[in-house]
């Protein structure tokens, strides 16, 4: 009989079975699966597998998850097996992203700019700086949102692995950037700011200085 479940930190709680077949349950639903008996019924047999065929009375979050798995598809529901694989990487990548987070915060909090890339990346924050550590905690968790929560996860993945940089990550649910706005389009001919015209600049000066104020006046 299982009454403890050990979790991944290594802490021990009481096992509830309820949860395995929550699981199951939820998994079969996005497929149009409605039997809540059905999902009941798999998890005595994987409660039944995890103590009569591998002798285990507190078994690891990472056994149990094994063993759905493998009753599901011994069953015949290997649909519902890929759903309740796809759910259990969702939530380890989401766990990581967590624990990357924290680890971040940590070096913002404790560590000075001279000992950490984050707070030296924008050259108009002083890091070091109460408002500007606040700065980098909100511009890392909002990266952290966006790739969790907005990007598609191939989009995500190719940015954390290094094949694509999105530039201003942390702020692409808020404005463009500076390297999405088409510069040579938004002057050519001039162009309105809603309180006056400004005709297309004649020199690289003009242009320069003309691009900052479009890109400032976007962003802030």
């Amino acid at each position: 009989m299982i009454e403890m479940i050990i979790k991944r930190d290594g802490r021990q709680v009481p096992f509830d079975s309820t949860k395995i077949t929550d699981a199951i349950y939820k998994a079969a639903q996005v497929l149009g699966g409605n039997d809540r008996e059905m999902a009941e019924e798999l998890t005595q047999k994987v409660i039944a597998y995890l103590t009569d065929e591998l002798h285990e009375t507190r078994p690891a979050v990472e056994q149990v998850q094994d063993a759905v798995e493998k009753i599901l598809i011994e069953n015949g529901h290997a649909r519902t097996a890929k759903e309740f694989i796809l759910y259990r990487a969702e939530r380890t990548r989401v766990r990581d992203m967590n624990t990357k987070l924290m680890r971040i915060y940590e070096d913002l909090t404790f560590k000075p700019a001279a000992d950490n890339d984050i707070k030296r990346e924008n050259a108009n924050i002083d890091g070091d700086t109460p408002m500007g550590t606040m700065l980098k905690y909100g511009s890392e968790g909002s990266k952290q949102f966006c790739e969790m929560y907005v990007l598609d996860p191939v989009f995500s993945k190719a940015h954390a692995e290094g094949d694509i940089h999105i530039h201003d990550l942390d702020f692409y649910t808020l404005t463009t950037t500076c390297c999405q706005i088409d510069i040579v389009k938004l002057f050519k001919d001039g162009f309105c700011t809603g309180h006056g015209f400004l005709r297309e600049p004649n020199d690289i000066a003009s242009y320069s200085a003309l691009a900052c104020i479009a890109i400032q006046s976007n962003q802030n």
